[in-house]
């Protein structure tokens, strides 16, 4: 185990470092001029001080030179400082960590919660009339973006019913306690577990179809047991591979939604901070967020390898 996931880690890192490159390339060709939003619009039109700018912050470097200093960077622990503000980049996405990872874990504990539960019942109820309208259901949440399904959200129970707060993660001027955090924390949450919701109910749904057919599951129920024994115990543990593969290959949508859902909310979140980024063309603030998100996903993905053989004895790395 220990030598896969070492082996894992060293294949893993020139990916890291492919969407590093990709990233920073995507930003460089992109249209604008950073420096035109680091200084007044007055002087954003004068090309001496815009040289003057570029030079200062290395822009003046070609493209590959740029992108190894930004690497020498990373490795010293120094993911630089955002041209806006002069901020340091680690300590800006170091603050905004807690609020996306309090979304993404809501939105992840919802659909495994509802999801699976969903998906056991729909394969149990095979083509009857609750399995076809969760079907319906599935279609329906696995085509619709998050930002529709979060600015209908928005508009319906934020600004017509009032039951949720229209944005933040705070009511203004009031102390901040746990029951508020949790009432603004409420619709973005539900709104970035439905598309996961539909996955989950979709791909437990076939999962358990494969295995409650098996001879091993028929002579559970010639034993006697009871059909939630058989069920939990024999098909469902069985049928759980594929769904932690889902839950494991889930994270980039989660943090993709979570873009459009924080930006919708105006949750203060790692999402919202990129977004911010790729606005103002700020190279070290959108590569830093870029370098934190790709080695999540990564590590996550690798965490779900490592989970198959937790879940299935038979499973063993070598």
């Amino acid at each position: 185990m220990f030598q896969y996931i070492i082996r894992r880690v060293l294949i893993n890192l020139p990916v890291l470092i492919g969407i590093t490159m990709v990233v920073f390339i995507a930003i460089a060709l992109a249209p604008g001029d950073p420096m035109a939003a680091f200084i007044s619009p007055e002087l954003a039109t004068d090309p001496a001080v815009l040289a003057r700018l570029r030079a200062e912050f290395g822009f003046d470097q070609p493209m590959y030179v740029r992108y190894f200093r930004w690497l020498e960077q990373v490795l010293q622990g120094n993911l630089g400082y955002r041209i806006k503000t002069f901020d340091p980049v680690l300590l800006m996405i170091v603050q905004r960590i807690p609020a996306t990872l309090m979304l993404m874990a809501s939105a992840l504990i919802i659909g495994i919660v509802v999801g699976i539960p969903l998906g056991i019942y729909s394969a149990l109820k095979k083509y009857s009339l609750p399995d076809m309208l969760l079907t319906a259901g599935v279609f329906l949440g696995v085509s619709t973006p998050a930002f529709l399904i979060g600015l209908g959200a928005l508009f319906l129970f934020s600004l017509q019913l009032r039951w949720f707060p229209a944005g933040g993660m705070h009511t203004l001027g009031q102390p901040e306690t746990l029951l508020d955090t949790l009432h603004h924390l409420a619709l973005p949450a539900l709104i970035l577990s439905a598309n996961y919701i539909a996955s989950m109910l979709r791909y437990t749904r076939a999962s358990m179809l494969d295995v409650i057919t098996e001879q091993y599951v028929t002579t559970a129920r010639a034993k006697g047991l009871n059909e939630s024994a058989v069920i939990l115990r024999h098909a469902l543990r069985n049928a759980l591979i594929p769904i932690v593969t889902v839950i494991g290959f889930s994270i980039p949508n989660l943090l993709a939604g979570a873009v459009f859902t924080e930006t919708i909310f105006a949750w203060p979140g790692m999402g919202s901070l990129f977004v911010d980024g790729v606005n103002s063309r700020d190279f070290p603030l959108v590569m830093g967020v870029t370098l934190v998100t790709a080695t999540t996903v990564l590590i996550c993905n690798l965490l779900t390898d490592i989970a198959y053989a937790f879940i299935n004895p038979k499973i063993r790395f070598s």
